[in-house]
């Protein structure tokens, strides 16, 4: 048993003694039960977005954080030229876009609000308008607002023009069910500590092979280099440098954690059931939250700073954090609000706890709603 905090966040979230556990061992990163381990989460990752090898993709294992990833993605497969699309509807999506343009790659934006879902008619308008688009990029769960984008009908139309997809699910995947190819989804890129119950470390991404195969001597990064990562990992079944391999080694363990708990559609069905306790908690409670309930997702809710003078978000964190929880602060430009998290080794119980230390806290601010 341990002391730690309940994360109530998008990550790095609450993870499990014994993925924590899983940790206390070293290996060596050419040691042959290591290699065996990352061959197996790959072929693990593909299978949890409905595809495989055979079918031409490709899962790539890459060090650092999940903006590893989207700049490693970003700055590798966009060609020397292209010019790439960002739908904003988030904090997330303005990354995305602030990282092409640092790679002086061309860039158009397509924003909408940050409680509004990207509108497929106006991405098609676009693409049908601009025909020197050759890439889109959009985040599925914008962890801005709590706001779950259609990345289905995006893809859709992405496809349409045959333009390259490129989906920033560093948050939902794992914890929101969705089929890559079904999707038209080119390149996926999550991390290792989200809904997947792992620890921080490495992001991964999953490729479309062909469309990786024609991005040789795009990169414009060698560390950041997807397909020379690919290579690599076909080649030795190492990564090029050194891997994090106490952080791979608690992966593989939340991967048989995920598999004992049903999986993808358990694992959403746990969420969805904290997430519903949540909001039902905090409409008591008075709060109202961001988002549409028929736009949010299930993984972060964002609510409206209460109406009253007495309301302090620091005081309120930190009073909350005494209690031993953890929320986090908003990211909004649009209007003031905090964000609770419903992923990670999480059960409603713990959602009901946090509703009662929220409900003692209130009153010893004075707030009242």
């Amino acid at each position: 048993m341990t002391n730690d905090k309940l994360l109530f966040t998008p990550g790095p979230l609450t993870t499990s003694a014994t993925v924590k556990q899983a940790m206390l061992h070293d290996l060596g990163s050419r040691d042959e039960t290591f290699i065996r381990i990352i061959a197996d989460i790959r072929e693990q990752l593909l299978a949890l977005g409905h595809v495989s090898q055979k079918q031409g993709y490709e899962a790539i294992l890459m060090q650092g954080s999940g903006t590893f990833g989207i700049e490693a993605t970003i700055g590798s497969v966009i060609h020397k030229g292209g010019k790439l699309l960002v739908v904003i509807n988030g904090a997330y999506g303005e990354r995305i876009l602030k990282i092409a343009q640092r790679l002086n790659i061309e860039t158009e934006s397509l924003r909408f609000s940050e409680n509004e879902i990207p509108d497929a008619r106006q991405l098609h308008d676009t693409l049908q308008d601009d025909t020197s688009i050759t890439d889109v990029a959009v985040v599925h769960c914008e962890t801005t607002s709590g706001i779950l984008n259609p990345v289905e009908q995006l893809g859709a139309v992405v496809h349409e023009f045959g333009r390259t997809f490129i989906v920033d699910a560093m948050s939902s995947f794992g914890g929101v069910p969705l089929d890559i190819d079904a999707a038209h989804i080119d390149y996926l890129i999550s991390s290792s500590n989200k809904c997947i119950e792992g620890v921080p470390g490495f992001s991964f991404v999953i490729a479309n092979r062909e469309n990786l195969l024609t991005s040789k001597g795009s990169a414009r990064s060698v560390s950041l280099d997807l397909l020379a990562q690919w290579e690599g990992l076909e080649g030795n079944g190492q990564f090029r440098f050194t891997p994090p391999t106490h952080t791979l080694l608690a992966f593989f363990q939340a991967l048989r954690e995920l598999a004992d708990e049903g999986g993808i559609p358990a694992r959403t069905k746990r969420y969805q059931r904290n997430h519903v306790a949540l909001v039902a908690g905090m409409r008591e409670l008075g709060f109202r939250e961001y988002v549409d309930p028929e736009l949010q997702g299930w993984i972060i809710t964002s609510f409206f700073y209460p109406d009253d003078p007495n309301f302090q978000f620091e005081d309120f964190y930190e009073r909350l954090s005494e209690r031993g929880m953890l929320i986090y602060p908003g990211k909004l430009t649009e209007a003031e609000c905090f964000r609770i998290g419903n992923i990670g080794r999480l059960a409603t119980e713990d959602i009901r706890a946090l509703l009662v230390a929220a409900k003692e806290v209130l009153g010893e601010m004075r707030v009242v709603l």
